[in-house]
């Protein structure tokens, strides 16, 4: 079945003409699936409508921060109350602090934290706070974790276990990544030699505890162990990039799941409400670094804006006073489990991995651990999955390596919808249409 999508291409054809690529970020941009990205008109919900006024099941969730759904009343509330006392101050206001109370109940292992506009600005700052607090110079990233778009973050792993990375973009010059040491995920013995030979020189560790940003990969016990016990034996920063995870996989995180306390961890997406907002703390000894309080610069006109920190604390009030984990890990099992059986039944070698309300179906035979092994995933089998659900009514990310989200709005009726895409999909695959 095709589905009407003639207005979405001719706003696309409009936006090439005056933004790089037509879209304002690349996760949008349907490059790895083909074809033109649906424009969206509104949403509500558990649902998007696009400019042709096709609703779709959702399950981007806006790349995460949708957890209690599109336009929720009491949020939206929230916005509309602060944008009519005015938009911005560049001036202290109460609700930063009362958001920043909100975070740090949340995450004991954070002391102070401090607001940005974006995850990363939070993971930018984390880094330079880290070299300023030890007075060291190199970090060490994983390969397929996601930082945002920091210079120094932006880097892949060679040929080596450890090595110095290499710029992933034109403009990334090797001076800026020159400190940078790309690691396997997952690999416990590549961070134990690594620490025992450059230890001294390392200011952080930087990583998703549980990662998103090449499909959802989860860590080993091992492997967080051993990060936690050799970045404390060599004094390195260990901090958790939880823009993701943060209020998602449970209210304190994949911290708060594992066991383990970093040193620092950043923040993103649901902390905002939907709105540009993220955050960036720790232990009160490094966050007093920062300048007003330190010597580290970090700074931003909208910083703490009034209407994101309305939307956030709104959001993270709800999230603590009616948690809706329970309810979101039971639509989880009912989703990943009705996927998976469709590729089964339908003799697709895949892979389910999931925790709460992330997970991703990779097109692969072997279980996912790190990049490599997500590497060898089936992008051209994903892109027909991408556009046979959206042919019948479900948005899935729009590529391989993207975890998927889902909110409290949604239904038993819309997963068990969801699943019957999926079987259509794969029972069409199977007879070659």
């Amino acid at each position: 079945m095709k589905i009407d999508l003639a207005k979405s291409q001719a706003a696309f054809e409009r936006a090439k003409r005056l933004i790089p690529g037509g879209v304002n970020s690349p996760a949008r941009a349907f490059g790895a699936v083909g074809g033109h990205p649906l424009f969206i008109d509104r949403a509500k919900g558990a649902y998007l409508f696009d400019l042709d006024g096709n609703r779709f099941i959702d399950y981007i969730g806006s790349w995460g921060p949708m957890i209690l759904g599109h336009a929720h009343e009491q949020v939206i509330e929230s916005i509309v109350d602060a944008a009519q006392r005015g938009t911005s101050y560049g001036a202290p206001t109460q609700n930063e602090s009362r958001i920043a109370e909100l975070i740090l109940g949340a995450f004991p292992s954070m002391q102070r934290v401090r607001l940005v506009s974006s995850g990363t600005e939070a993971t930018m700052s984390a880094i330079r706070v880290a070299r300023g607090f030890t007075r060291r110079d190199r970090i060490v990233k994983f390969s397929g974790c996601y930082h945002g778009h920091v210079d120094s973050l932006l880097v892949s792993a060679g040929s080596a276990a450890a090595t110095l990375g290499v710029p992933d973009s034109p403009g990334v010059t090797p001076g800026t990544s020159q400190d940078t040491i790309v690691l396997n995920y997952n690999d416990s013995q590549a961070v134990r030699e690594t620490l025992d030979q450059l230890g001294q020189h390392i200011a952080a560790v930087i990583l998703e505890p549980i990662v998103g940003n090449m499909g959802t990969v989860i860590p080993t016990p091992e492997f967080l162990k051993t990060l936690r016990e050799e970045t404390q034996r060599h004094g390195v920063v260990l901090i958790f990039d939880e823009v993701m995870t943060g209020f998602r996989v449970a209210y304190g995180g994949a911290q708060q799941i594992f066991g383990i306390e970093p040193d620092m961890t950043t923040l993103g997406k649901i902390v905002g409400g939907g709105l540009p907002l993220a955050a960036y703390g720790g232990r009160s000894e490094i966050m007093d670094q920062v300048m007003p309080a330190g010597k580290v610069y970090q700074a931003g006109t909208l910083s703490g804006n009034p209407l994101a920190t309305a939307a956030g604390a709104k959001t993270l009030e709800l999230l603590r006073d009616d948690p809706p984990y329970e309810y979101l890990e039971s639509l989880g099992k009912r989703l990943g489990d009705g996927l998976l059986a469709a590729a089964k039944e339908h003799g697709v070698s895949a892979q389910l991995q999931r925790v709460g309300s992330m997970m991703t179906l990779f097109f692969n035979p072997d279980p996912v651990v790190d990049w490599p092994s997500a590497d060898r995933s089936d992008r051209k089998l994903f892109a027909k999955y991408f556009w046979g659900l959206i042919e019948r009514g479900v948005y899935m990310p729009c590529s391989q390596f993207e975890a998927l989200f889902f909110s409290r709005a949604h239904s038993v009726e819309d997963i068990d919808r969801t699943i019957q895409a999926a079987v259509d999909f794969f029972s069409e695959h199977a007879h070659g249409r």
